[in-house]
Protein backbone atom coordinates (compact mmCIF):
# COMPACT_ATOMS: atom_id res chain seq x y z
CA UNK A 1 0.00 0.00 0.00
CA UNK A 2 1.29 3.43 -1.36
CA UNK A 3 2.20 5.97 1.65
CA UNK A 4 0.95 9.48 1.40
CA UNK A 5 3.42 12.03 0.61
CA UNK A 6 5.08 13.56 3.01
CA UNK A 7 4.18 17.68 2.71
CA UNK A 8 7.29 19.62 3.66
CA UNK A 9 5.95 23.31 3.22
CA UNK A 10 2.24 23.52 2.65
CA UNK A 11 1.79 27.09 1.68
CA UNK A 12 4.09 26.27 -0.92
CA UNK A 13 2.37 22.77 -2.15
CA UNK A 14 -0.75 24.76 -2.18
CA UNK A 15 0.56 27.84 -4.22
CA UNK A 16 2.03 26.04 -6.69
CA UNK A 17 -0.66 23.08 -6.65
CA UNK A 18 1.50 20.70 -6.09
CA UNK A 19 -1.39 17.48 -4.78
CA UNK A 20 -4.68 18.65 -6.45
CA UNK A 21 -7.02 16.87 -4.16
CA UNK A 22 -11.30 17.26 -4.18
CA UNK A 23 -12.34 18.64 -0.82
CA UNK A 24 -15.96 17.22 0.60
CA UNK A 25 -17.47 18.59 4.01
CA UNK A 26 -20.47 16.68 5.37
CA UNK A 27 -21.14 19.49 7.48
CA UNK A 28 -20.19 22.83 9.43
CA UNK A 29 -20.35 23.01 12.94
CA UNK A 30 -18.90 25.60 15.59
CA UNK A 31 -15.91 24.72 17.62
CA UNK A 32 -16.59 26.73 21.02
CA UNK A 33 -13.38 26.97 22.71
CA UNK A 34 -15.41 27.27 26.28
CA UNK A 35 -17.28 24.88 28.02
CA UNK A 36 -20.61 27.09 28.28
CA UNK A 37 -22.77 27.70 24.42
CA UNK A 38 -24.03 30.80 25.40
CA UNK A 39 -21.89 32.68 23.05
CA UNK A 40 -21.68 30.05 20.30
CA UNK A 41 -25.34 30.05 19.75
CA UNK A 42 -26.08 33.89 19.84
CA UNK A 43 -24.60 33.87 16.00
CA UNK A 44 -22.56 36.99 16.62
CA UNK A 45 -22.16 39.06 13.53
CA UNK A 46 -19.47 41.71 13.87
CA UNK A 47 -19.82 43.38 10.44
CA UNK A 48 -21.84 46.12 10.25
CA UNK A 49 -21.27 47.01 6.65
CA UNK A 50 -22.46 43.52 5.95
CA UNK A 51 -26.04 43.71 7.51
CA UNK A 52 -26.56 46.81 5.65
CA UNK A 53 -25.63 45.58 2.30
CA UNK A 54 -28.43 42.82 3.37
CA UNK A 55 -30.94 45.81 4.12
CA UNK A 56 -30.43 46.93 0.86
CA UNK A 57 -30.68 44.01 -0.57
CA UNK A 58 -33.89 42.99 0.46
CA UNK A 59 -35.33 46.66 0.32
CA UNK A 60 -35.75 47.48 3.84
CA UNK A 61 -34.63 51.33 2.64
CA UNK A 62 -37.02 52.12 -0.02
CA UNK A 63 -39.85 52.89 2.33
CA UNK A 64 -41.51 55.69 2.25
CA UNK A 65 -42.70 56.18 5.81
CA UNK A 66 -40.64 57.61 9.31
CA UNK A 67 -40.55 55.63 11.98
CA UNK A 68 -43.22 53.43 13.58
CA UNK A 69 -46.19 54.73 15.39
CA UNK A 70 -45.99 54.53 19.14
CA UNK A 71 -49.15 56.07 20.26
CA UNK A 72 -52.87 57.91 18.40
CA UNK A 73 -55.08 60.08 19.60
CA UNK A 74 -58.28 59.78 17.74
CA UNK A 75 -61.00 62.49 17.63
CA UNK A 76 -64.26 61.86 16.78
CA UNK A 77 -68.24 62.90 16.63
CA UNK A 78 -70.81 60.18 17.11
CA UNK A 79 -74.74 60.33 17.96
CA UNK A 80 -77.17 57.73 18.31
CA UNK A 81 -80.35 57.23 16.54
CA UNK A 82 -83.51 58.11 18.21
CA UNK A 83 -86.11 58.07 15.72
CA UNK A 84 -87.36 55.19 14.11
CA UNK A 85 -89.84 54.72 11.07
CA UNK A 86 -90.62 51.73 8.85
CA UNK A 87 -91.88 51.90 5.18
CA UNK A 88 -94.77 53.96 5.21
CA UNK A 89 -95.77 54.47 8.66
CA UNK A 90 -95.57 57.49 11.05
CA UNK A 91 -91.82 57.67 13.13
CA UNK A 92 -91.85 56.77 16.44
CA UNK A 93 -89.37 57.01 19.53
CA UNK A 94 -86.61 54.42 18.94
CA UNK A 95 -86.20 52.21 22.08
CA UNK A 96 -83.22 52.13 23.97
CA UNK A 97 -81.39 48.61 25.21
CA UNK A 98 -83.31 47.12 22.96
CA UNK A 99 -82.35 44.99 19.78
CA UNK A 100 -82.87 46.64 16.45
CA UNK A 101 -84.36 43.64 14.61
CA UNK A 102 -87.13 42.74 16.71
CA UNK A 103 -88.31 46.23 15.56
CA UNK A 104 -87.53 45.28 11.63
CA UNK A 105 -88.35 41.47 11.88
CA UNK A 106 -91.12 42.66 14.46
CA UNK A 107 -94.67 40.88 13.44
CA UNK A 108 -97.54 41.14 16.27
CA UNK A 109 -98.77 37.66 16.78
CA UNK A 110 -102.05 36.51 14.85
CA UNK A 111 -105.19 35.49 16.92
CA UNK A 112 -107.38 35.80 13.59
CA UNK A 113 -106.70 35.09 10.55
CA UNK A 114 -109.72 36.34 8.49
CA UNK A 115 -112.45 35.19 10.30
CA UNK A 116 -110.26 31.95 11.62
CA UNK A 117 -109.37 31.69 15.51
CA UNK A 118 -105.36 31.12 15.62
CA UNK A 119 -103.41 30.99 18.46
CA UNK A 120 -105.23 28.90 21.23
CA UNK A 121 -102.23 27.97 22.81
CA UNK A 122 -102.00 31.84 23.38
CA UNK A 123 -105.84 32.57 24.22
CA UNK A 124 -105.13 29.52 27.13
CA UNK A 125 -101.90 30.97 28.27
CA UNK A 126 -103.58 34.57 28.50
CA UNK A 127 -106.36 33.17 29.78
CA UNK A 128 -104.40 31.59 32.86
CA UNK A 129 -103.09 34.71 33.47
CA UNK A 130 -106.11 36.95 34.00
CA UNK A 131 -107.16 33.90 36.00
CA UNK A 132 -103.91 33.90 38.57
CA UNK A 133 -104.71 38.04 38.74
CA UNK A 134 -108.30 36.75 39.84
CA UNK A 135 -106.89 34.45 42.21
CA UNK A 136 -108.06 36.70 45.50
CA UNK A 137 -111.71 37.70 44.24
CA UNK A 138 -114.69 34.56 45.66
CA UNK A 139 -115.14 32.20 43.47
CA UNK A 140 -118.31 33.52 42.53
CA UNK A 141 -116.98 36.40 40.63
CA UNK A 142 -114.55 34.07 38.80
CA UNK A 143 -116.74 31.76 37.73
CA UNK A 144 -118.96 34.67 36.43
CA UNK A 145 -116.23 36.02 34.37
CA UNK A 146 -115.02 32.87 32.80
CA UNK A 147 -118.66 32.38 31.90
CA UNK A 148 -118.46 35.80 30.59
CA UNK A 149 -115.17 35.02 28.64
CA UNK A 150 -115.36 31.85 28.10
CA UNK A 151 -114.13 29.92 24.42
CA UNK A 152 -117.06 29.04 22.50
CA UNK A 153 -117.46 25.61 20.52
CA UNK A 154 -117.11 25.69 16.68
CA UNK A 155 -120.30 25.05 14.80
CA UNK A 156 -119.62 21.63 13.07
CA UNK A 157 -122.57 22.45 10.19
CA UNK A 158 -120.83 25.68 9.50
CA UNK A 159 -119.24 25.86 6.36
CA UNK A 160 -117.20 29.05 8.26
CA UNK A 161 -115.42 26.65 11.09
CA UNK A 162 -114.69 24.03 8.93
CA UNK A 163 -110.68 25.33 9.45
CA UNK A 164 -111.31 24.60 13.37
CA UNK A 165 -113.15 21.22 12.76
CA UNK A 166 -111.50 19.83 9.52
CA UNK A 167 -107.93 18.52 11.94
CA UNK A 168 -108.97 15.86 14.37
CA UNK A 169 -106.42 17.49 17.16
CA UNK A 170 -107.77 21.13 16.99
CA UNK A 171 -111.41 19.83 16.79
CA UNK A 172 -110.11 17.60 19.96
CA UNK A 173 -108.47 20.84 21.54
CA UNK A 174 -111.44 22.72 21.22
CA UNK A 175 -114.04 20.66 22.49
CA UNK A 176 -112.13 20.14 25.84
CA UNK A 177 -111.38 23.49 26.53
CA UNK A 178 -114.57 25.09 25.41
CA UNK A 179 -116.86 26.76 28.32
CA UNK A 180 -114.09 26.09 30.74
CA UNK A 181 -111.61 28.26 30.10
CA UNK A 182 -111.28 31.89 29.58
CA UNK A 183 -110.31 33.27 26.40
CA UNK A 184 -107.46 35.32 26.99
CA UNK A 185 -107.24 37.13 23.94
CA UNK A 186 -111.10 38.32 23.58
CA UNK A 187 -111.32 39.55 26.71
CA UNK A 188 -107.56 41.65 25.78
CA UNK A 189 -108.87 43.18 23.09
CA UNK A 190 -112.23 44.09 24.90
CA UNK A 191 -110.04 45.64 27.55
CA UNK A 192 -108.25 47.75 24.77
CA UNK A 193 -111.19 48.92 23.20
CA UNK A 194 -111.91 50.83 25.85
CA UNK A 195 -114.20 48.18 27.87
CA UNK A 196 -114.44 46.47 31.26
CA UNK A 197 -114.07 42.63 32.49
CA UNK A 198 -117.05 43.35 33.88
CA UNK A 199 -119.47 43.89 30.53
CA UNK A 200 -122.50 41.50 30.13
CA UNK A 201 -122.20 40.31 33.88
CA UNK A 202 -124.47 40.98 36.09
CA UNK A 203 -124.93 40.52 40.07
CA UNK A 204 -121.67 42.68 40.78
CA UNK A 205 -121.21 45.05 43.43
CA UNK A 206 -119.00 48.54 42.89
CA UNK A 207 -116.39 47.29 45.35
CA UNK A 208 -115.98 44.41 42.95
CA UNK A 209 -115.76 46.24 39.71
CA UNK A 210 -113.44 48.49 41.15
CA UNK A 211 -111.13 45.45 42.00
CA UNK A 212 -111.50 43.79 38.46
CA UNK A 213 -110.80 47.24 37.00
CA UNK A 214 -107.37 47.12 39.03
CA UNK A 215 -106.34 44.40 37.51
CA UNK A 216 -106.99 45.96 34.08
CA UNK A 217 -103.38 47.67 33.82
CA UNK A 218 -101.42 45.09 34.78
CA UNK A 219 -102.78 42.25 32.30
CA UNK A 220 -102.44 44.61 29.62
CA UNK A 221 -98.59 45.49 30.76
CA UNK A 222 -98.02 41.83 30.90
CA UNK A 223 -99.04 40.92 27.34
CA UNK A 224 -98.16 44.00 25.25
CA UNK A 225 -96.61 43.45 21.78
CA UNK A 226 -95.00 45.29 19.07
CA UNK A 227 -96.72 45.95 16.24
CA UNK A 228 -96.27 44.96 12.87
CA UNK A 229 -93.42 46.49 10.96
CA UNK A 230 -92.10 46.08 7.26
CA UNK A 231 -88.92 45.61 6.51
CA UNK A 232 -88.29 48.90 4.37
CA UNK A 233 -87.39 51.07 7.34
CA UNK A 234 -85.22 54.42 8.50
CA UNK A 235 -83.95 55.45 11.46
CA UNK A 236 -82.63 59.12 12.04
CA UNK A 237 -80.26 60.51 14.62
CA UNK A 238 -79.59 63.81 16.27
CA UNK A 239 -76.39 66.51 15.09
CA UNK A 240 -75.72 69.64 16.19
CA UNK A 241 -76.53 71.36 12.69
CA UNK A 242 -79.86 69.16 12.26
CA UNK A 243 -80.52 65.28 11.28
CA UNK A 244 -78.98 62.74 9.73
CA UNK A 245 -81.19 59.80 8.31
CA UNK A 246 -80.20 56.28 8.03
CA UNK A 247 -82.42 54.22 5.23
CA UNK A 248 -82.57 50.23 4.80
CA UNK A 249 -84.51 49.85 1.77
CA UNK A 250 -84.10 46.26 1.64
CA UNK A 251 -83.48 44.12 4.24
CA UNK A 252 -84.60 40.66 4.09
CA UNK A 253 -84.47 39.70 7.26
CA UNK A 254 -81.58 37.82 9.57
CA UNK A 255 -77.58 39.52 10.69
CA UNK A 256 -78.29 43.36 10.55
CA UNK A 257 -75.19 45.23 10.15
CA UNK A 258 -73.92 48.41 8.53
CA UNK A 259 -73.74 47.60 5.43
CA UNK A 260 -77.49 47.95 5.11
CA UNK A 261 -77.94 50.78 5.27
CA UNK A 262 -77.63 54.61 3.29
CA UNK A 263 -77.72 58.46 3.88
CA UNK A 264 -81.41 59.37 3.29
CA UNK A 265 -80.64 62.97 1.52
CA UNK A 266 -84.24 63.32 0.20
CA UNK A 267 -85.27 65.84 2.85
CA UNK A 268 -87.49 63.76 4.53
CA UNK A 269 -87.43 64.18 8.65
CA UNK A 270 -88.12 61.70 11.56
CA UNK A 271 -88.83 64.57 14.28
CA UNK A 272 -85.56 64.23 16.44
CA UNK A 273 -85.68 67.86 16.93
CA UNK A 274 -87.16 68.49 20.24
CA UNK A 275 -85.82 65.17 21.35
CA UNK A 276 -82.77 63.90 23.34
CA UNK A 277 -79.43 65.19 21.61
CA UNK A 278 -77.15 62.62 21.58
CA UNK A 279 -74.51 64.08 19.50
CA UNK A 280 -71.34 64.54 21.70
CA UNK A 281 -67.58 64.60 20.73
CA UNK A 282 -64.81 61.78 21.59
CA UNK A 283 -61.05 61.76 22.32
CA UNK A 284 -59.05 58.87 22.90
CA UNK A 285 -55.30 57.88 22.73
CA UNK A 286 -54.83 54.73 22.24
CA UNK A 287 -51.56 52.38 21.42
CA UNK A 288 -51.28 51.02 17.58
CA UNK A 289 -51.01 47.19 16.68
CA UNK A 290 -49.81 45.63 14.17
CA UNK A 291 -52.60 44.37 11.25
CA UNK A 292 -52.37 40.59 11.38
CA UNK A 293 -53.55 37.86 9.45
CA UNK A 294 -53.27 34.21 9.87
CA UNK A 295 -50.26 32.90 7.36
CA UNK A 296 -48.85 36.62 7.31
CA UNK A 297 -44.89 37.23 5.92
CA UNK A 298 -42.47 38.36 8.77
CA UNK A 299 -41.28 41.57 8.60
CA UNK A 300 -38.25 40.56 9.45
CA UNK A 301 -35.78 39.20 6.64
CA UNK A 302 -33.92 36.53 9.09
CA UNK A 303 -36.73 35.21 10.78
CA UNK A 304 -38.76 31.78 9.18
CA UNK A 305 -41.74 31.84 8.26
CA UNK A 306 -44.38 29.20 9.69
CA UNK A 307 -45.58 28.47 6.73
CA UNK A 308 -49.26 28.60 6.96
CA UNK A 309 -49.89 30.11 3.73
CA UNK A 310 -47.62 29.39 0.54
CA UNK A 311 -47.15 31.96 -1.36
CA UNK A 312 -44.89 30.78 -3.56
CA UNK A 313 -47.89 28.39 -5.05
CA UNK A 314 -50.27 31.34 -5.45
CA UNK A 315 -50.75 31.91 -9.58
CA UNK A 316 -51.89 34.82 -11.12
CA UNK A 317 -52.41 36.18 -14.88
CA UNK A 318 -52.04 39.81 -15.48
CA UNK A 319 -55.62 39.87 -15.98
CA UNK A 320 -56.48 38.05 -12.14
CA UNK A 321 -56.03 42.08 -10.56
CA UNK A 322 -57.59 40.60 -7.00
CA UNK A 323 -54.74 38.38 -7.07
CA UNK A 324 -52.08 40.50 -8.03
CA UNK A 325 -53.94 43.03 -5.41
CA UNK A 326 -53.32 40.59 -2.41
CA UNK A 327 -49.86 39.42 -3.28
CA UNK A 328 -48.27 43.06 -3.56
CA UNK A 329 -50.58 44.16 -0.50
CA UNK A 330 -49.14 40.70 1.41
CA UNK A 331 -45.55 40.68 0.20
CA UNK A 332 -44.61 44.43 -0.34
CA UNK A 333 -47.10 46.21 2.50
CA UNK A 334 -48.57 44.22 4.87
CA UNK A 335 -46.33 45.62 6.77
CA UNK A 336 -47.34 49.30 6.74
CA UNK A 337 -50.76 48.97 8.50
CA UNK A 338 -51.79 49.57 11.80
CA UNK A 339 -54.71 48.88 13.84
CA UNK A 340 -56.01 51.53 16.23
CA UNK A 341 -58.40 50.09 19.02
CA UNK A 342 -61.90 52.20 19.29
CA UNK A 343 -64.60 51.02 21.44
CA UNK A 344 -67.83 52.52 20.83
CA UNK A 345 -71.66 51.58 22.23
CA UNK A 346 -74.06 49.84 19.69
CA UNK A 347 -76.04 51.87 17.74
CA UNK A 348 -73.32 54.71 17.10
CA UNK A 349 -72.89 56.87 14.61
CA UNK A 350 -69.29 58.10 14.47
CA UNK A 351 -67.49 60.03 12.62
CA UNK A 352 -63.29 60.31 12.41
CA UNK A 353 -62.97 63.99 12.58
CA UNK A 354 -58.70 63.78 12.61
CA UNK A 355 -56.23 61.74 13.78
CA UNK A 356 -52.82 62.56 15.74
CA UNK A 357 -50.23 60.08 15.40
CA UNK A 358 -46.93 59.82 17.38
CA UNK A 359 -44.13 58.36 16.39
CA UNK A 360 -40.88 56.74 17.37
CA UNK A 361 -38.68 59.89 16.73
CA UNK A 362 -41.26 62.00 18.89
CA UNK A 363 -42.80 63.63 15.55
CA UNK A 364 -46.24 64.58 15.64
CA UNK A 365 -48.59 63.87 12.39
CA UNK A 366 -52.10 64.81 11.91
CA UNK A 367 -53.97 63.00 9.40
CA UNK A 368 -57.62 64.02 7.67
CA UNK A 369 -60.17 61.55 7.59
CA UNK A 370 -60.02 59.61 4.17
CA UNK A 371 -62.75 59.04 1.54
CA UNK A 372 -63.65 63.04 1.15
CA UNK A 373 -65.24 64.62 -2.09
CA UNK A 374 -67.57 63.56 -3.99
CA UNK A 375 -69.98 60.53 -3.27
CA UNK A 376 -69.39 59.03 -7.02
CA UNK A 377 -65.74 59.40 -7.38
CA UNK A 378 -65.27 55.75 -8.08
CA UNK A 379 -61.53 57.03 -6.57
CA UNK A 380 -62.20 57.80 -3.16
CA UNK A 381 -61.50 55.76 -0.30
CA UNK A 382 -64.93 54.20 0.49
CA UNK A 383 -64.00 51.21 3.01
CA UNK A 384 -66.71 51.08 5.60
CA UNK A 385 -68.82 54.17 4.66
CA UNK A 386 -72.16 54.36 3.78
CA UNK A 387 -73.49 55.18 -0.03
CA UNK A 388 -75.76 58.32 -0.06
CA UNK A 389 -79.40 57.33 -1.57
CA UNK A 390 -80.23 58.79 -5.29
CA UNK A 391 -78.58 59.87 -8.32
CA UNK A 392 -77.88 63.33 -7.63
CA UNK A 393 -74.16 64.53 -6.91
CA UNK A 394 -73.53 65.36 -3.34
CA UNK A 395 -70.87 65.52 -1.43
CA UNK A 396 -69.58 62.08 0.19
CA UNK A 397 -70.75 61.74 3.80
CA UNK A 398 -68.11 59.83 6.02
CA UNK A 399 -68.93 57.75 9.13
CA UNK A 400 -69.43 54.59 10.44
CA UNK A 401 -72.37 52.96 11.79
CA UNK A 402 -72.65 50.51 14.36
CA UNK A 403 -76.78 48.91 15.09
CA UNK A 404 -77.99 47.95 17.50
CA UNK A 405 -77.71 44.38 16.42
CA UNK A 406 -77.88 40.96 17.99
CA UNK A 407 -75.01 38.50 18.19
CA UNK A 408 -76.66 35.81 17.21
CA UNK A 409 -80.20 34.32 17.34
CA UNK A 410 -81.84 30.72 18.13
CA UNK A 411 -84.93 30.80 15.23
CA UNK A 412 -87.77 27.88 16.03
CA UNK A 413 -89.36 26.35 13.29
CA UNK A 414 -91.74 28.29 10.71
CA UNK A 415 -94.83 28.75 11.79
CA UNK A 416 -95.75 30.24 8.22
CA UNK A 417 -93.75 29.10 4.93
CA UNK A 418 -94.62 30.29 1.62
CA UNK A 419 -92.98 29.71 -1.37
CA UNK A 420 -93.25 32.23 -4.12
CA UNK A 421 -92.63 30.44 -7.84
CA UNK A 422 -93.43 30.90 -11.76
CA UNK A 423 -95.11 28.95 -13.53
CA UNK A 424 -94.49 29.67 -17.36
CA UNK A 425 -97.00 27.36 -18.88
CA UNK A 426 -99.60 28.76 -16.99
CA UNK A 427 -98.08 32.47 -16.98
CA UNK A 428 -98.67 32.93 -13.57
CA UNK A 429 -97.12 33.13 -10.19
CA UNK A 430 -97.96 31.16 -7.37
CA UNK A 431 -97.80 31.47 -3.78
CA UNK A 432 -97.95 28.55 -2.69
CA UNK A 433 -98.50 27.70 1.64
CA UNK A 434 -96.26 25.01 2.54
CA UNK A 435 -96.77 25.81 6.72
CA UNK A 436 -99.67 27.33 7.69
CA UNK A 437 -100.90 27.62 11.62
CA UNK A 438 -103.81 26.18 13.25
CA UNK A 439 -106.10 27.07 15.61
CA UNK A 440 -104.75 25.40 18.77
CA UNK A 441 -100.99 26.92 18.06
CA UNK A 442 -99.37 24.04 16.11
CA UNK A 443 -98.72 23.86 12.68
CA UNK A 444 -99.45 21.39 9.55
CA UNK A 445 -98.04 21.55 5.88
CA UNK A 446 -100.36 23.76 3.60
CA UNK A 447 -101.14 20.76 1.26
CA UNK A 448 -102.31 17.97 3.63
CA UNK A 449 -104.13 21.12 5.31
CA UNK A 450 -105.84 21.60 2.11
CA UNK A 451 -106.80 17.89 1.55
CA UNK A 452 -108.31 17.96 5.04
CA UNK A 453 -110.84 21.16 4.37
CA UNK A 454 -111.36 20.08 1.39
CA UNK A 455 -112.52 16.24 2.40
CA UNK A 456 -114.77 17.93 5.31
CA UNK A 457 -116.27 20.15 3.14
CA UNK A 458 -117.38 17.43 0.56
CA UNK A 459 -118.95 16.31 3.50
CA UNK A 460 -121.49 19.07 4.16
CA UNK A 461 -121.70 19.96 0.17
CA UNK A 462 -122.08 16.34 -1.33
CA UNK A 463 -121.64 16.58 -5.17
CA UNK A 464 -124.55 15.95 -7.12
CA UNK A 465 -125.09 12.37 -9.17
CA UNK A 466 -123.13 12.57 -12.18
CA UNK A 467 -125.01 12.99 -15.11
CA UNK A 468 -124.71 10.23 -18.11
CA UNK A 469 -122.49 11.09 -20.79
CA UNK A 470 -124.11 12.33 -24.30
CA UNK A 471 -120.82 12.16 -26.45
CA UNK A 472 -117.16 10.02 -25.47
CA UNK A 473 -115.52 13.56 -25.05
CA UNK A 474 -116.25 16.68 -23.08
CA UNK A 475 -114.59 20.24 -23.03
CA UNK A 476 -113.16 21.22 -19.68
CA UNK A 477 -113.10 25.24 -19.48
CA UNK A 478 -110.40 25.04 -16.36
CA UNK A 479 -109.42 22.08 -14.18
CA UNK A 480 -108.65 22.54 -10.27
CA UNK A 481 -105.54 23.01 -8.58
CA UNK A 482 -104.92 22.14 -4.43
CA UNK A 483 -106.29 24.90 -2.22
CA UNK A 484 -102.64 26.38 -0.98
CA UNK A 485 -101.63 27.46 -4.23
CA UNK A 486 -102.60 30.74 -4.12
CA UNK A 487 -102.62 32.80 -7.64
CA UNK A 488 -100.57 36.46 -8.52
CA UNK A 489 -101.71 37.29 -12.31
CA UNK A 490 -100.15 40.12 -14.07
CA UNK A 491 -101.53 43.08 -13.49
CA UNK A 492 -101.17 46.89 -15.32
CA UNK A 493 -99.70 49.07 -13.13
CA UNK A 494 -102.06 52.12 -12.56
CA UNK A 495 -100.93 55.00 -15.47
CA UNK A 496 -98.18 52.44 -17.37
CA UNK A 497 -98.69 50.84 -20.41
CA UNK A 498 -96.14 48.22 -20.44
CA UNK A 499 -95.41 47.89 -16.89
CA UNK A 500 -96.52 45.49 -15.13
CA UNK A 501 -97.04 43.74 -10.99
CA UNK A 502 -98.44 40.32 -9.61
CA UNK A 503 -101.63 41.22 -8.16
CA UNK A 504 -102.82 38.05 -5.96
CA UNK A 505 -105.78 36.19 -7.30
CA UNK A 506 -108.27 33.48 -6.04
CA UNK A 507 -109.30 30.23 -7.37
CA UNK A 508 -112.93 28.97 -7.29
CA UNK A 509 -113.89 26.42 -4.96
CA UNK A 510 -116.21 24.53 -7.05
CA UNK A 511 -118.07 21.97 -4.50
CA UNK A 512 -121.75 20.87 -4.70
CA UNK A 513 -124.58 23.06 -5.65
CA UNK A 514 -122.80 26.07 -3.96
CA UNK A 515 -123.53 28.82 -6.64
CA UNK A 516 -121.74 30.98 -6.85
CA UNK A 517 -118.59 29.17 -6.49
CA UNK A 518 -116.50 30.02 -3.32
CA UNK A 519 -113.08 31.98 -3.50
CA UNK A 520 -110.43 29.58 -2.32
CA UNK A 521 -108.54 32.11 0.12
CA UNK A 522 -105.07 31.95 1.61
CA UNK A 523 -104.72 30.64 5.05
CA UNK A 524 -101.13 32.52 6.12
CA UNK A 525 -100.82 36.59 7.37
CA UNK A 526 -97.96 36.52 4.57
CA UNK A 527 -100.64 36.59 2.04
CA UNK A 528 -103.70 37.91 3.49
CA UNK A 529 -102.63 41.83 3.28
CA UNK A 530 -105.16 43.94 3.00
CA UNK A 531 -107.57 40.67 1.90
CA UNK A 532 -109.87 41.29 4.89
CA UNK A 533 -109.79 44.96 4.01
CA UNK A 534 -111.05 44.35 0.37
CA UNK A 535 -107.48 46.34 -0.65
CA UNK A 536 -105.39 44.72 -3.18
CA UNK A 537 -101.95 42.81 -2.54
CA UNK A 538 -99.35 43.80 -5.20
CA UNK A 539 -95.66 42.66 -5.48
CA UNK A 540 -92.76 43.93 -7.97
CA UNK A 541 -92.53 41.62 -10.99
CA UNK A 542 -88.89 41.58 -10.07
CA UNK A 543 -89.42 40.68 -6.40
CA UNK A 544 -90.23 36.84 -7.95
CA UNK A 545 -87.52 35.64 -10.31
CA UNK A 546 -87.09 32.34 -11.79
CA UNK A 547 -85.17 30.65 -8.91
CA UNK A 548 -87.93 31.85 -7.02
CA UNK A 549 -88.40 33.75 -2.91
CA UNK A 550 -89.24 31.93 0.31
CA UNK A 551 -90.99 33.63 2.80
CA UNK A 552 -91.02 32.17 6.35
CA UNK A 553 -91.96 33.18 9.45
CA UNK A 554 -91.09 31.90 13.04
CA UNK A 555 -90.09 33.00 16.82
CA UNK A 556 -86.90 34.51 17.55
CA UNK A 557 -84.59 34.38 20.44
CA UNK A 558 -81.61 35.91 21.42
CA UNK A 559 -79.94 37.27 24.65
CA UNK A 560 -78.92 41.03 24.45
CA UNK A 561 -75.98 42.46 26.04
CA UNK A 562 -76.87 43.00 29.36
CA UNK A 563 -77.92 39.34 29.57
CA UNK A 564 -82.05 40.01 29.02
CA UNK A 565 -83.67 36.94 26.46
CA UNK A 566 -85.47 38.86 23.57
CA UNK A 567 -88.18 36.79 21.93
CA UNK A 568 -89.86 38.27 18.86
CA UNK A 569 -91.45 36.75 15.91
CA UNK A 570 -89.89 37.96 12.53
CA UNK A 571 -89.82 37.54 9.03
CA UNK A 572 -86.98 36.20 6.49
CA UNK A 573 -86.54 36.31 2.85
CA UNK A 574 -84.64 33.57 1.38
CA UNK A 575 -83.63 32.17 -2.16
CA UNK A 576 -86.78 29.92 -3.92
CA UNK A 577 -85.97 26.43 -5.53
CA UNK A 578 -86.41 27.22 -9.32
CA UNK A 579 -89.89 27.25 -11.01
CA UNK A 580 -92.92 24.95 -10.55
CA UNK A 581 -95.39 23.52 -12.40
CA UNK A 582 -99.43 23.37 -11.01
CA UNK A 583 -100.82 21.30 -14.03
CA UNK A 584 -103.68 24.21 -14.57
CA UNK A 585 -105.30 23.71 -17.24
CA UNK A 586 -107.59 26.27 -18.95
CA UNK A 587 -109.19 24.54 -21.14
CA UNK A 588 -109.16 21.04 -22.58
CA UNK A 589 -110.66 18.25 -23.94
CA UNK A 590 -112.02 14.90 -20.96
CA UNK A 591 -112.70 11.51 -21.82
CA UNK A 592 -116.28 10.77 -20.84
CA UNK A 593 -116.30 7.09 -21.44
Amino acid sequence: MARPPVIADLRAALLARTFPTVTVWNRLEGRPRSVEFDRALSAEVRDALWMLARQWQFGEFRGEDAGSPVTATVHLSTTRPTRYRAQENPPVALPDRQPLETLVEGRAIPFRIGTDLVSLDLRLAMGRRWMKLMSPHPPPVRDKIMARWAITPPDPTSDADVPLIAHPDVWATLRAVAGKVLDGYELYAHLKAGGHPYDGVSGLNQHQKQDLDALVPRFVSWFEDPTRLEHRFAVAAPETTGETVLAAAEFPGGTLDWYGFSYDRSGTSLGTAGGPNTAATLTRTVIPGEARYSGMPNRRWWTFEDGRTDFGAVSADTTDLVKLLFLEFALVYSNDWFVLPCDLDAGTLARVDGLMVVDVFGQRQWIEPAGTGADDDWQRWTMYNLDVEGSTPVAAQLGVFLPPGVPGTVEGPPVEDVLMVRDEAANMVWGIERTIRLADGSTLPGEEAARETLAYRRRLHPPPAPLPPVAAIAYQAQNTVPENWIPFIPAHVAGENREIQLQRGAMPRVLGMVSPPVKVRPRTTLLRPGLDSGQPYLVHEEEVPRVGTRLTVAFRRTRWYDGRVVVWLGARRATGRGEAGSGLDWDRIVNTA
